[in-house]
């Protein structure tokens, strides 16, 4: 297994993070280059993005299908690849936490390269590719919630 551990720090609230978070259709206002567009697939429990629930996330053309495996808001979302990739068994959990007047955002995953000996460059661009989404995550979070999105 490989796995990769990011933890990120916003002035957000759990709940203003866990609402942007959960809402696929308006990742792409967040997300930055890589997600251009967002969408549900299908509802969960509750409607629209609990367990269960498929979200689309990437380009019109080049999308990952993510399905929602855990939802307990505030605190955590987990959730599984559909899509296929040069990965496999790939499980992420989101939780977020609070951190004095802020948040704590940890974004971790792990999942079994399907090549053995890629895991740790899957883990490194995985890491850094979700790093750059808590980073966005945490920042559009702040900057909405005073007021300036």
């Amino acid at each position: 297994m490989a796995s990769y551990d990011v933890r990120v720090r916003s002035d957000a609230t759990p709940e203003q993070l866990f609402a942007l978070l959960a809402d696929a259709a308006g990742w792409s206002r967040w997300a930055g280059p890589l997600i251009s567009h967002s969408s549900w697939v299908r509802d969960g429990d509750p409607a629209p993005g609990g367990v269960g629930a498929v979200r689309r996330v990437g380009s019109k053309l080049i999308a990952t299908r993510e399905e929602i495996l855990e939802y307990d808001p505030p605190h955590y979302l987990a959730y599984t690849i559909l899509s296929w990739q040069p990965i496999r068994d790939y499980r992420a959990i989101v939780s977020f936490d609070r951190d004095g007047d802020g948040t704590r955002i940890t974004w971790a995953a792990a999942f079994e390269p399907m090549i053995p000996g890629t895991g740790r460059i899957y883990a490194w661009v995985l890491g850094k590719i979700v790093g750059g989404l808590a980073v966005r995550l945490g920042r559009f979070a702040a900057e909405q919630a005073r007021g300036e999105k």
